[in-house]
Formats: C-alpha cells, structure tokens, sequence
C-alpha cells in the first residue's frame, strides 16, 4: 500500500469511528482502527468494516 491510500483509509475510519466513539465505553482507538482497516483490506465496505470493528471491540470487553 503506497502512502496516499494508507493516508485516505486513515481518513476514512476516521470518518467512521466517530459515530462509534460517541455512544461507545471506554476503548483505545487503535483497536477499532486496526479491525477496520483489516476488514477494508479484506474487501469490506466502509458499513460492514464499521460493524465489523465493532463487534471486535465487543469481543475485546467480554
């Protein structure tokens, strides 16, 4: 991955992690970074990446 698409997917679940960190517990934003990014990388859509990320963090808590 070259630095202009690292950069506009950075972006991107940034876009997407606000509306999960505003109803979301406590977390450190890498971790739902690092689940979307591997979901995007894996051909997800930017929702199913979202949702995807989030279950991750489910998982995290449990």
């Amino acid at each position: 991955m070259d630095i202009s698409t690292l950069t506009e997917l950075l972006r991107e679940t940034e876009e997407h992690h606000g509306p999960y960190e505003a109803t979301a517990p406590k977390h450190h934003w890498s971790d739902w970074y690092a689940a979307y990014i591997v979901a995007r990388e894996n051909g997800r859509t930017p929702d199913e990446a979202a949702a995807d990320a989030a279950l991750h963090m489910e998982a995290l808590r449990r």
